[in-house]
């Protein structure tokens, strides 16, 4: 094997890791998000922009603002998820670029003064960040579902602000019983890498 991770590293971020369907009553912690987090933080991106913005859906009455944006298959795993995380792009993201970048402060000005170059930067980013975010989910031990069926445009009205573009919904906790649905396949070496 060519990699430096240990199998059962390996196993529990990719080859064992799957989307939940259900959860355990279990909750997850502000001690758990916050390790996740403060892993996952450090994934690079371009200019070192940390565009992703995460809001947790802990309360029972922003849960039920949520489901009510799910496509109807995602409605019950949102509703009984432990922790349900809102994943968005801010498109102001460069306002922290000096931050950020103190060695090129100025490529907040330089780079991101148009508002179109800003978001298409942002959605790069935050998608990666997003990926990022996913892993470090696995690494704590619990699984991530994200999702993509739902109303984006009531989702952004509902919790965000025109300044947020939302990504996706992720569920996290731990499995509960009958979680998972069959492994669906995935394309080959030869069907993916092509080498020039």
């Amino acid at each position: 094997m060519s990699l430096v991770l240990d199998a059962a590293a390996q196993d529990l971020l990719f080859r064992e890791a799957r989307t939940a369907n259900t959860f355990s009553d279990e909750p997850v912690t502000e001690e758990q998000v916050q390790a996740i987090y403060d892993l996952v933080k450090f994934g690079p991106t371009a200019f070192n922009q940390t565009p992703l913005r995460v809001t947790l859906v802990r309360s029972p009455e922003a849960r039920e603002r949520l489901v009510k944006h799910m496509a109807e298959g995602n409605q019950a795993k949102t509703a009984a998820a432990p922790l349900v995380a809102i994943l968005s792009a801010d498109n102001e993201f460069h306002e922290e670029l000096p931050q950020l970048l103190p060695h090129f402060p100025q490529a907040k000005d330089a780079f991101f003064s148009e508002r179109p170059v800003r978001e298409q930067s942002a959605l790069v980013n935050a998608s990666l960040q997003a990926a990022y975010f996913i892993i470090g989910v696995r690494a704590a031990g619990l699984a991530a579902g994200p999702m993509t069926g739902l109303d984006f445009a009531g989702l952004q009205k509902e919790f965000l602000d025109g300044d947020h573009t939302p990504l996706m919904v992720v569920n996290i906790g731990k499995p509960g019983e009958d979680a998972w649905f069959p492994r669906s396949p995935r394309l080959e070496f030869d069907q993916v890498i092509t080498t020039v």
